[in-house]
């Protein structure tokens, strides 16, 4: 089957070189620089540092600032569109922060209030505005997150997981990124200065970009999406490889998977930070790519550093690079570095552009990089890819312990809840892995740990997806509550660098020696679902192996406000592992994400029966079914489940699987680990489903159901 191309039906950006693409093209046309001092939230001490901010946004408080940012750019995007996307993917990395700062300094203790904190509430915002009832996913993978987000996007398309997809990223301005960046020394006060011989740090910024993407055929699109890379350092937490090696892998496979040559490339948007370390590597990662670099650039000199936004503001760019005719200059380099086998365009040029090559890297070592072309580059591609992937390796952790001594608890009748002892999670890994991380990442090792060393005859993992509905808990509050206690005097470089939601990934990343795709999602209640659907959709079919995970901590004062469905059970934590490939010889068992529907749509139900196949696949196998049903959303799941019953025409057995596991947002990677663990050894413990134990034959199937806000399936047999 061939697909055909991607093309970029509409384009919005709002960042602080203007609205939409007139604007943009004109500041850059003119190489204007759009840094100044903060002014978005006061300073208690010294001169505000200088920053890229947008003007004249909505000043409401409700919905957060990063929430306004993402509306106006999908505003522009959707006017005019006949019929909304089939999904929704968006980078982002710290949602709602700014509100959330807001409120603990007002000693806030209402969880109302940070209903707004999480990086899934953006998405289902903008999934509400647009009438999506599909798929809405959240990519957080740090700087690199909105070009990470387009590059999944493009694979859902070529896929044919979807037809139209809206994809691109987010971030506001926030009191945790303007003094983390700080505290790591990574800001020039004197504004940014990409590639320059001087240059000592990048301008943090804000901003929102969103691409619609689309395999329809259309009369006169931006551009065509060709191709995208994805790698990792697995170097160290924020510096990137000296070498570039990341950088070149993300580059080479990006132009690879374009069907092109470096040669072929004419213009590269760099990542060109500003920072010294940064710009160095990619320089020398082009260098050993490129024989000859065509035509390269950084724009943040102008925009500054957008985070998540930068790669999906950057891609609007490369966008306008073609469909314009132009090359952006390089504002705020004066004498370029002549340690760079390259001479930057210092000021924009007029000229025709039939392919740009854009680079966005980021924290953990998390690299993806974007081909876009002409209509004369387009491609037709075969779309197929097996859905299904082999698992090899499990590994949970609950309140109980690891994946042994849970099953044994819950065979006997017993709850798995609560948090598993801090004390006694040290010391089941090195020291020298955990000295200077927290409680989410040092879950994250375990659970890959113990995953990679229960397979038999597998390579080492080359991947990393993870799903996480907080991320590092533990890292944010104490950095955010240092820096208050301080009179924002002092802060935590080794905090604000752990409280990325992709940091457990990228220890995970070193850990393995895994240097392809790193991917960490975060869905709320729907996290490693999430992170499943981004596995299945861009592991190769054939060469590379992943881990899985999905992990959640658990903090005392953070996740009552942060989790709507914490309850009388107390706090509970803990998550799941999966070593996968695409080999079925030998494996535990397949998995799938079968169905991923949103909306609270009365037929969700009915789509998601569908999905699996009707009435035709429940008379084939035999069903058992987890079914997860967060606290909080009790009224929305009840009617699904009556539903679902309702299709299926006849009882099946049933477990609520966060009864026996606790309530936190990655619990379904634990009912995920269980159903693998009862495939393999052949039944379902009666104390799960309340009854004898289920023996399971050879066409069983087990369903991992999510329900509520989103209703999900996850797909288990033997293979």
């Amino acid at each position: 089957m061939k697909q055909s191309p991607v093309y970029v039906a509409a384009a919005g950006s709002v960042s602080p070189l203007g609205r939409g693409l007139d604007e943009t093209e004109a500041a850059l046309r003119a190489d204007r620089a759009a840094i100044g001092p903060l002014e978005i939230f006061s300073l208690l001490h010294g001169q505000p540092l200088p920053v890229g901010q947008v003007k004249d946004l909505d000043s409401s408080p409700v919905p957060p600032r990063a929430h306004r940012l993402a509306r106006e750019a999908a505003r522009m995007v959707l006017r005019g569109q006949p019929e909304p996307p089939d999904a929704i993917v968006l980078g982002c990395t710290t949602g709602g922060i700014l509100t959330t700062e807001e409120l603990l300094r007002k000693k806030e203790h209402s969880p109302d209030g940070y209903r707004s904190h999480g990086l899934l509430s953006l998405v289902e915002d903008i999934a509400n505005l647009c009438r999506c009832t599909g798929p809405a996913l959240t990519v957080s993978t740090a700087c690199s997150s909105g070009a990470v987000a387009i590059a999944l996007a493009l694979n859902l398309l070529r896929t044919g997981q979807a037809r139209r997809v809206l994809a691109g990223g987010v971030d506001s301005l926030s009191r945790l990124t303007y003094y983390g960046f700080h505290s790591l020394q990574l800001v020039d006060r004197n504004g940014c200065r990409p590639l320059d011989v001087s240059r000592q740090g990048l301008a943090v910024a804000e901003g929102a970009a969103m691409l619609l993407l689309t395999t329809e055929q259309i009369e006169q699109p931006l551009a065509c999406l060709l191709g995208a890379g994805l790698s990792c350092d697995a170097y160290h937490p924020t510096a990137p490889h000296p070498e570039g090696k990341g950088a070149r892998a993300a580059m080479q496979a990006a132009i690879e998977d374009a069907g092109l040559a470096p040669e072929d490339i004419d213009y590269i948007n760099l990542h060109g930070t500003g920072t010294p370390d940064n710009d160095l590597a990619e320089a020398r990662a082009i260098a050993a790519l490129f024989a000859s670099p065509p035509q390269l650039s950084s724009i943040k000199g102008a925009t500054g550093h957008g985070l998540a936004a930068a790669g999906a503001i950057e891609a609007v760019v490369s966008c306008l690079a073609i469909s314009r005719g132009l090359v952006p200059g390089t504002v705020g380099c004066s004498q370029p570095d002549s340690a760079f086998a390259f001479t930057p365009e210092m000021t924009c040029v007029q000229r025709p552009v039939r392919t740009v090559l854009s680079n966005s890297f980021g924290f953990g070592g998390n690299n993806g990089s974007l081909v876009f072309g002409d209509l004369a580059h387009k491609q037709v591609r075969p779309s197929s890819r097996d859905a299904w992937l082999a698992i090899h390796g499990i590994a949970c952790l609950t309140g109980k312990g690891l994946l042994q001594a849970t099953f044994a608890h819950l065979q006997e009748g017993g709850a798995a809840g609560g948090c598993f002892p801090d004390a006694d999670l040290a010391q089941r890994l090195p020291a020298r892995l955990i000295r200077r991380i927290k409680r989410l990442p040092r879950i994250a090792l375990l659970l890959a740990g113990e995953a990679q060393s229960n397979t038999e005859g597998q390579d080492a993992p080359c991947a990393v997806f993870m799903g996480t509905g907080w991320g590092a808990l533990s890292e944010t509050w104490d950095f955010l509550q240092r820096l208050e206690s301080s009179g924002e005097q002092f802060s935590s470089p080794t905090d604000f660098v752990g409280s990325v939601h992709n940091s457990p990934a990228g220890q995970v990343a070193m850990l393995l020696k895994a240097t392809a795709a790193n991917v960490t999602s975060s869905g709320g209640d729907y996290s490693f679902e999430q992170a499943l659907l981004a596995a299945q959709t861009l592991l190769p079919e054939t060469g590379q192996s992943a881990m899985l995970l999905g992990a959640d901590e658990a903090h005392a004062e953070f996740t009552p406000l942060l989790d709507r469905s914490i309850g009388a059970g107390g706090l509970a934590d803990g998550g799941g592992g999966l070593y996968v490939n695409r080999d079925r010889e030998q494996a535990k068992c397949l998995a799938r994400l079968a169905y991923y529907g949103r909306g609270g749509g009365d037929d969700l139900p009915d789509r998601l029966f569908a999905a699996l196949g009707g009435e035709g696949y429940f008379h084939r196998h035999s069903v058992v079914v987890f079914v997860g049903v967060p606290a909080a959303m009790q009224a929305e799941s009840g009617p699904q489940l009556e539903r679902l019953w309702q299709l299926i025409g006849h009882s099946l057995p049933a477990c609520r699987y966060r009864d026996f596991v606790g309530e936190f947002a990655s619990a379904s990677a634990v009912a995920a680990v269980l159903a693998a663990q009862c495939i393999e050894a052949g039944r379902v413990p009666g104390a799960l489903i309340g009854g004898a134990d289920v023996m399971l034959a050879p066409e069983s199937r087990v369903l991992v159901l999510g329900t509520g806000q989103c209703l999900t399936a996850m797909e288990f047999f033997c293979p």
